[in-house]
């Protein structure tokens, strides 16, 4: 028979082997005595590397989160693009319409005399694109009076790729003067025929780079070839008229100093479908209106919306 302390020694024995069976992995709550279920084979050799492996504390890893922007497909085809925001002059809207309403009788001397009008409407195709060439070629630095009678004068004799090269200068001199610089246009419209009857048949070129490439072809006269001749609106045309008047109603972000520049401007702001008015618009409104010297402020109507005339 056991000692009370020899009683409290079996019995804390005990206690403790069954606490370290417990403990077992696998181990759930069993009777005295029980013995532990075997492991399977993929259990063992799990417990057999855990058992060969010391014990590390898992860390946590801090992870950097990125946004990045989602290129088209990821943002959906229902996404709408980001809107630029251009530039725009200040009333131009309604500036327009009243230019519009001062225009609208049509007797300003393009109305009748421009290069719409200096062509032999009769002629094969090609002729008569010849011809709004020409035409604009001798409006440089001229009257549309003047021009319109050279053409006249030309159209006379047959105005042809051929009959031109057949014309000496002296006389295709005398036929265009009094037009601008003349002497000069003679030797170029002889080398633009020429070049014509070379490399185009006797026709003019369908693009605005080909034609510029031609002697004494500018990007005014080009834009306004592609329009009347092509019928198709490849730029706006920008004259002299058409450079001063921009420039009086601040339709350009800033001031330019030639119709090249004044073009490219107008082109970044004024909607497409406008630009093939407005060369005649506003041509015909500076031959009448808003002319080089003493523009007539009092009689029209965007007195009070045109930065120009309020500095007069």
């Amino acid at each position: 028979m056991c000692s009370p302390q020899e009683s409290g020694m079996t019995a804390l024995s005990a206690r403790m082997l069954t606490r370290s069976r417990s403990l077992r992995p696998g181990a759930g709550p069993r009777g005295c005595g029980e013995e532990p279920a075997p492991l399977r084979r993929g259990e063992a050799a799990a417990e057999a590397r855990k058992s060969h492996s010391p014990v590390k504390r898992a860390r946590k890893a801090q992870r950097l989160h990125v946004s990045y922007e989602g290129s088209d497909s990821e943002k959906g085809e229902g996404a709408e693009p980001l809107k630029v925001p251009v530039w725009e002059p200040q009333d131009w809207q309604q500036q327009l319409v009243n230019i519009r309403a001062m225009r609208n009788k049509k007797d300003a001397p393009v109305d009748h005399l421009g290069v719409e009008h200096c062509y032999d409407s009769s002629a094969p195709p090609k002729v008569r694109r010849y011809q709004v060439l020409l035409s604009l070629m001798l409006s440089s630095q001229t009257k549309d009076q003047v021009t319109a009678g050279a053409m006249q004068r030309l159209r006379a004799r047959g105005l042809t790729v051929d009959s031109i090269l057949q014309t000496d200068d002296a006389t295709l001199g005398k036929l265009i003067y009094p037009v601008g610089f003349w002497r000069i246009k003679v030797k170029y419209i002889k080398q633009t025929s020429a070049i014509l009857q070379q490399r185009y048949g006797g026709d003019i070129p369908a693009s605005v780079a080909e034609l510029v490439a031609l002697p004494g072809v500018g990007p005014k006269m080009a834009h306004l070839a592609m329009a009347v001749a092509w019928g198709s609106v490849s730029g706006i045309a920008v004259d002299t008229h058409v450079h001063r008047i921009a420039n009086r109603l601040r339709w350009t972000k800033k001031a330019t100093k030639s119709p090249e520049e004044t073009r490219v401007a107008l082109e970044e702001w004024l909607p497409r479908e406008l630009w093939h008015e407005i060369n005649g618009l506003l041509v015909g409104f500076g031959q009448q209106t808003c002319l080089p010297v003493r523009p007539r402020c009092q009689a029209c109507l965007n007195q009070a919306l045109c930065p120009a005339a309020q500095g007069l």
